[in-house]
């Protein structure tokens, strides 16, 4: 009998029951909160589910984030910024970059949106932290995950990295809720109602030549760009080509799931309770959220600035888009004009700053990595 009690007694107390800490609880909390977001809301639930769900694992049983542990491997294909660049391949296959070829005054759109990452860069800057933890920090602004933690690998900031990545995909997710309010609050009811005209068709030459051309500017100019903005210019080629049909699907559907699987649950999976609840964590947070709003402000207000130089011909909500978060940002441009005007279509126009600023957001990592001599 004695032996049955010590049994049942040592089965007990290995239990997660036995071994969590408040903080773990807390976690165990958000990650459930995320995960009714994921599942019950649909906020990006291809990002956020197998977020939530590492961010479950680990403070269930923090070992599977430490060496030997499931998700550590995982872990070290972002570290080597692997994930990130796959990412950018399976992206690059999925878009299609005719609005910004169509109309490229998109660039300029995208850009604007990109001073959300030096508004962040100052600001972690007055909160104490280093420069290069600053620089890590702000590519949060950009509102691009693999950017965040390609640049942090780069800048040796892995033990930031977790809260970057988490950071920057939550607000990802987020973005349906975050942008439409400060969209409103700096816009006017006639400038939400503004149509643009349509787009003009691009060449299937022009398809194929813009993915070559931007990677010989940008990885001449910025080298340590190349993994990311030649990645993603690769998948773009794929599809452009129209000669590796299968090279394309396998990037865009099966590869892409594959790593964001790993991605997410690894990403997930740095926010055990230790690592996430303190002081660091919370302003990184903040100073992302901040970043982001800033990011969105900056790209209508500039979109208002075309408005008026166009006599009306550009609406300032596409300027939202210019963030990187691919398509949703450009979705929510849509969803904020059909509210005025349920017959006024943004969706293709606001493609173009947001896949600008896909590449502004790796130009703005890559400046970050010239000045550190990466």
């Amino acid at each position: 009998m004695t032996e049955i009690m010590n049994t049942l007694s040592n089965l007990i107390h290995q239990t997660a029951f036995f071994n969590l800490t408040v903080g773990n609880y807390v976690m165990i909390l958000v990650a459930c909160v995320f995960l009714y977001l994921a599942i019950a809301k649909e906020y990006e639930p291809l990002l956020l589910l197998p977020i939530s769900f590492g961010m479950l694992l680990v403070n269930i049983y923090p070992p599977i984030m430490q060496e030997g542990g499931l998700l550590h491997y995982f872990y070290l294909l972002d570290e080597a910024s692997i994930l990130p660049s796959l990412i950018f391949l399976g992206v690059g296959a999925m878009t299609d970059f005719g609005p910004l070829i169509a109309n490229p005054i998109s660039f300029l759109l995208g850009a604007s949106a990109q001073f959300g990452i030096f508004a962040a860069f100052i600001g972690a800057m007055l909160l104490g932290f280093n420069e290069a933890a600053a620089a890590a920090i702000s590519i949060i602004g950009g509102a691009d995950g693999p950017t965040s933690i390609y640049l942090a690998g780069k800048l040796h900031q892995t033990e930031l990295m977790g809260p970057i990545a988490v950071a920057a995909y939550s607000y990802m997710s987020l973005v349906p809720i975050i942008q439409p309010p400060i969209m409103r609050a700096l816009t006017t009811k006639e400038e939400r109602a503004i149509k643009m005209q349509q787009l003009r068709k691009v060449s299937k030459l022009e398809r194929i030549l813009f993915p070559v051309v931007v990677t010989i500017v940008v990885c001449s100019i910025l080298p340590s760009t190349a993994p990311l903005v030649g990645m993603l210019m690769l998948g773009n080629l794929f599809r452009e080509s129209g000669v590796v049909r299968q090279l394309e699907d396998t990037a865009s559907n099966a590869l892409m799931y594959i790593v964001v699987i790993l991605l997410g649950t690894s990403v997930g999976a740095t926010t055990s309770a230790e690592a996430f609840l303190n002081w660091s964590t919370i302003k990184i947070v903040i100073l992302g959220l901040v970043a982001f709003a800033f990011g969105t402000a900056s790209g209508v207000i500039f979109g208002k600035i075309m408005c008026k130089l166009t006599h009306g011909k550009i609406n300032p909500l596409i300027g939202s888009a210019g963030v990187s978060a691919v398509p949703m940002a450009a979705r929510v441009s849509q969803k904020v004009g059909a509210e005025e005007d349920p017959t006024n279509f943004l969706l293709m126009h606001a493609m173009g700053p947001n896949v600008a600023g896909v590449i502004g957001t790796a130009v703005a990592a890559g400046i970050f990595m010239a000045i550190f001599g990466i």
